[in-house]
């Protein structure tokens, strides 16, 4: 593990390769999995001010669920996730034409009808962070899901940390992010030296 401040961070995060490849993909993890995305309790603060803003790029179906159950729900775990339809698809998600799904929260960002762009879980993905002691541990999370993603992040050599640079900022700040940059660097000169 490495060290950045308040940070762990697995080495897979440096030598992983990752490029999420939607196109073969199709946003599978807005369905797949134990339970909707990861939510901290600021996010529930700003999911619920903005919710009329990000409720028109819904679903019918999902509107319906949120204002029964409402938008977020803890998991078996405990931990706070978004809400889910029975079928597993994250209230949040929408479905395009080709069948792709996508982050409703997102599209009101990109619309600029929110300043709140998806939960910092979903953006960080492949990493997963869980708090260890005082520090915050950052781990690649490999799923068969993303087999395509991972084919095309080892084709373009890209390694999930500069994948997920602007998550990683978004999450920790522009200083941390260089940080861990050049961490790896040298990293990667000591494995190929």
């Amino acid at each position: 593990m490495i060290i950045i401040e308040n940070t762990l961070v697995s080495e897979d995060v440096l030598e992983k390769n990752f490029i999420c490849d939607i196109e073969k993909c199709k946003g599978a993890c807005c369905i797949e999995g134990d339970a909707g995305a990861p939510l901290n309790q600021d996010e529930l603060l700003i999911i619920e001010s903005q919710f009329e803003n990000i409720k028109p790029f819904l679903s019918e179906a999902a509107i319906q669920d949120i204002e029964r159950r409402g938008f977020y729900e803890k998991d078996k775990d405990g931990d706070i996730v978004t809400t889910c339809q029975p079928d597993g698809l994250c209230n949040f998600a929408t479905i395009d034409k080709q069948g792709i799904l996508a982050c409703g929260m997102e599209q009101a960002f990109m619309d600029g009808k929110t300043t709140y762009k998806k939960p910092i879980s979903c953006h960080l993905y492949p990493i997963r962070s869980a708090q260890v002691g005082q520090y915050e541990a950052l781990n690649y999370h490999s799923w068969d899901i993303c087999k395509a993603a991972c084919a095309l992040g080892e084709k373009h050599k890209t390694p999930v940390y500069s994948f997920l640079k602007d998550a990683l900022i978004r999450k920790f700040g522009e200083d941390w992010y260089n940080t861990l940059d050049e961490i790896a660097e040298d990293w990667n000169q000591q494995k190929s030296g």
